[in-house]
């Protein structure tokens, strides 16, 4: 493998690049030699773990990486307070393309409580904004979630598995028959 990446001038970095057991027999080999559930990794901004669907099959389930969560929700709030005396239109423009870039992104199968509990944490962090404005503010939960159902886009899965994906451009009936 490496001998393929210098063709390309790329280099594998020794400290961040190992073997590790991860697929659809991982679970059990590791079972068979007394070890605990197969190893995760993080890479393209996800967490990769070998996982099991209802059914008990092999699933591969990707989860937002929680530290650029964090970091995402970080520049929200900083952004929040850049905005403080915006229109609450003005806001909920702004908000509704940052959430939108950042599901179009990481809305992928199996990260969907993931998307959630991001749509959720924009929510409070905007209702905390809108609290801070004014001593008499009356912003409760119920008023957040009707701004957040108007201006924040729904959470949905955009990237669906790669075979419903060519299904639906290559479909295996022909038209009228």
């Amino acid at each position: 493998m490496q001998r393929r990446l210098k063709e390309f001038g790329l280099t594998v970095h020794p400290k961040k690049t190992r073997l590790m057991e991860f697929g659809r027999f991982a679970a059990e080999n590791r079972a068979s030699r007394g070890k605990g559930k197969p190893e995760t990794f993080n890479f393209l901004g996800f967490t990769h773990i070998s996982g099991k669907d209802r059914s008990g099959r092999f699933m591969l389930i990707r989860k937002t990486r929680r530290d650029r969560m964090t970091a995402t929700l970080k520049a929200i709030k900083d952004g929040l307070r850049k905005r403080w005396h915006y229109s609450i239109p003005e806001q909920g423009k702004w908000l509704r393309r940052v959430v939108q870039g950042y599901l179009n992104y990481h809305s992928v199968p199996g990260n969907y409580p993931m998307m959630r509990k991001f749509r959720i944490y924009v929510t409070d962090l905007w209702r905390r904004a809108l609290r801070r404005r004014s001593q008499q503010d009356d912003t409760t939960w119920t008023k957040a979630n009707r701004l957040a159902a108007v201006w924040l886009p729904k959470v949905r899965v955009l990237h669906p598995w790669p075979v419903e994906r060519f299904t639906a451009r290559h479909p295996r009936q022909e038209p009228g028959a």
